[in-house]
């Protein structure tokens, strides 16, 4: 994985590229953003260019052993850890990434490094409900294998997607490694939620932050992908939300279907909130229930997005927005109801539903509250 096969981000590669010529090389770098930005891929691309011994211009070769090695995520001295777990698991059973590399490396080779963990469970094949863990034995895993001497590069490195995943056990065990490593030893973690990782581990870790995919690369990278009218691709470029692989999704009608749920789940939940029908928010709380924890919170992004839309609307300020047809009706008939009032709060809602749902909360629960909480915002302004 060189930098060149990145999708936009030049400013962070530039910046990536510098402190490694530089030497200035953090023992424990923590890169946060959606999978979709890239920042997996971004990671492997760093470790890559860290060991290449042949490094031009910028970037890796991709021709040495070393690349090729990284590549395929088959380097004796990169070690990965992620997310495992596996449907009829015995009681006590711990699960181990290195039962699951051979899969993880075909979706890595399939996706490019642009994948999301529901994608990651789906190939796992854990259902709605089973999510992926990192156990506190892999915890015994990480510092046993750091412990051995490097093989063939400079650096040992283990790179951790989604640490947010280690139970408490798991993150305490690590922590005296991450303060004081052996020489030579890289730990990089890729989070898409760091606010679930421990203060103690954010604070013995250098953040990189993987911004949004600029909408212009999307918009182009649209292109790529076959779509030929270039206000189709303005709009896929700007619905996407600097997201790569919901670009992918809309390009290939892949979230229409979805989407057309999610909006008239948010129909329903508007009509019922402005009429006071309480009860009917409750069955409407029960339905949501039943989406998979992604399509509850692609839901709840989805409901942000028109939420903000709407209140453009409202603003008078139409010639920002990016909505047409259905959504477009609806939101014009609704924007009276959102204004600075509620605009806030209402987005505030969102998000804290989107964390409980994140973190296993009973979804019934988290959306009943939520729903009865949103119908005391929505007013006519």
């Amino acid at each position: 994985m060189r930098f060149a096969d990145i999708i936009g981000q030049e400013e962070l590669k530039r910046h990536l590229v510098q402190s490694v010529d530089a030497g200035r090389i953090s023992h424990a770098q923590l890169f946060t953003g959606a999978s979709g930005y890239g920042s997996l891929a971004l990671a492997v691309a760093y470790v890559q260019y860290l060991c290449c011994r042949h490094r031009h211009d910028g970037d890796s070769c991709g021709e040495c052993p070393d690349c090729r090695q990284i590549e395929a995520l088959a380097h004796p001295d990169l070690h990965l850890v992620f997310p495992v777990n596996k449907q009829g698991k015995k009681s006590g059973e711990a699960m181990l990434s290195d039962e699951f590399l051979p899969l993880f490396r075909t979706l890595f080779a399939e996706r490019g490094g642009y994948f999301s963990p529901q994608e990651w469970y789906d190939r796992l094949d854990l259902g709605k409900t089973l999510k992926g863990m990192i156990s506190a034995r892999e915890a015994d895993e990480i510092i046993r294998k750091l412990s051995f001497k490097s093989f063939e590069a400079d650096y040992k490195t283990m790179l951790v997607w989604l640490p947010e995943t280690m139970n408490e056990e798991a993150s305490n065990k690590i922590l005296k490694i991450l303060e004081e490593p052996w020489d030579r030893t890289l730990f990089i973690l890729v989070s898409e939620q760091p606010d679930r990782l421990l203060p103690t581990i954010l604070s013995r870790t250098q953040e990189v932050a993987v911004p949004r995919i600029a909408a212009e690369v999307l918009e182009s990278e649209a292109h790529r992908r076959g779509v030929s009218d270039p206000v189709q691709a303005r709009n896929m470029a700007r619905l996407s939300g600097g997201d790569l692989l919901e670009l992918g999704h809309l390009v290939a009608g892949e979230s229409d279907a979805l989407q057309q749920e999610h909006f008239a789940l948010f129909c329903s939940l508007m009509r019922l909130s402005y009429n006071d029908k309480h009860l009917e928010l409750i069955g409407w709380a029960e339905e949501v229930a039943q989406l998979s924890r992604e399509q509850q919170r692609a839901f709840l992004r989805n409901a942000a997005r028109l939420l903000r839309e709407s209140f453009m609307l409202h603003a008078g300020i139409p010639q920002i927005g990016y909505l047409w047809g259905e959504e477009l009706a609806f939101c014009t008939k609704f924007a009276p109801f959102v204004g600075t009032q509620n605009i806030e709060p209402l987005i505030a809602e969102i998000e804290r539903a989107g964390m409980q749902i994140a973190q296993n909360g009973n979804p019934t629960i988290v959306f009943t509250h939520f729903a009865l909480t949103v119908s005391k915002m929505i007013k006519h302004l």
